[in-house]
């Protein structure tokens, strides 16, 4: 595996991780400023996201192994495995009540579902490098896009949770910082084994069609209003635009 693999993969994920600190401008803008901003952010996310997959990660995997069934049980183990996570991570808010003295397990819980989502990132992002440098870049621009709004919702979770704001960056950044952890994982085995990618890139495919259609979407279809859904719209195809301009710079 050729050395500049490994150093745009931990890059990668170090721009990734600093996202996390984009909780702090929230503090500067009203709640119904940040609504506004968000949704759009989240119909770009959605669009790159299904860009990502659609245009990248599914062709490179096509390319390297075929269309075989292989591929589409790859993808369907990622839609199960998204599921599975979502699954339990919301399974276990909503059985905490929402007082003083569960507040911060409520936190705790989101520091740790989130470490677990940033760890998956490192994965994909190591395994796309390991495909090929385009579709490596063309994932992370998916990934920061799709993490501007999680990590504010996040920052707010903690702070509600009972941390200050010093204490919530630190940790949203903490959490982040398992993505590094993903995708050395994911460089190391890929060059011990040779068929990380195989399974991965799929995989990956999977994850980001179950974020873009089960989490994005719905929350795009909460706004009814003409004028904002046609902004949602532009902003959706604006995001596959990114991914479509990307594959005319390869």
């Amino acid at each position: 595996m050729a050395p500049s693999v490994w150093l745009s993969t931990i890059l990668s994920v170090l721009l990734v991780s600093l996202i996390s600190f984009v909780g702090v401008l929230a503090l500067s803008l009203s709640a119904k400023a940040l609504k506004n901003m968000l949704i759009y952010f989240v119909s770009f996310a959605a669009g790159a996201l299904f860009g990502d997959a659609f245009l990248h990660l599914l062709p490179e995997a096509v390319e390297e192994a075929g269309f075989g069934l292989h591929v589409s049980l790859y993808i369907l183990i990622g839609i199960a495995f998204s599921f599975v996570v979502e699954k339990v991570i919301h399974w276990r808010h909503c059985h905490l009540t929402m007082t003083k003295e569960h507040a911060h397990p409520f936190a705790v819980m989101n520091l740790t579902g989130d470490a677990v989502h940033n760890f998956i990132d490192g994965l994909v992002i190591g395994a796309s490098y390991l495909a090929s440098f385009p579709v490596g870049v063309a994932t992370t621009i998916a990934v920061v896009l799709h993490e501007i709004p999680q990590e504010i919702g996040d920052f707010g979770v903690l702070i509600h949770g009972g941390y200050t704001k010093g204490k919530a960056l630190f940790f949203n950044f903490l959490t982040a910082l398992t993505a590094v952890v993903g995708a050395i994982i994911a460089l190391a085995v890929g060059d011990a084994t040779g068929s990380m990618t195989s399974f991965l890139v799929p995989f990956a495919a999977g994850g980001f069609i179950y974020i873009a259609g089960s989490d994005l979407i719905p929350e795009l279809h909460k706004e009814i209003k003409a004028d904002r859904s046609i902004l949602q719209l532009v902003s959706f195809l604006a995001g596959i635009g990114i991914m479509v301009a990307l594959l005319v710079v390869e």
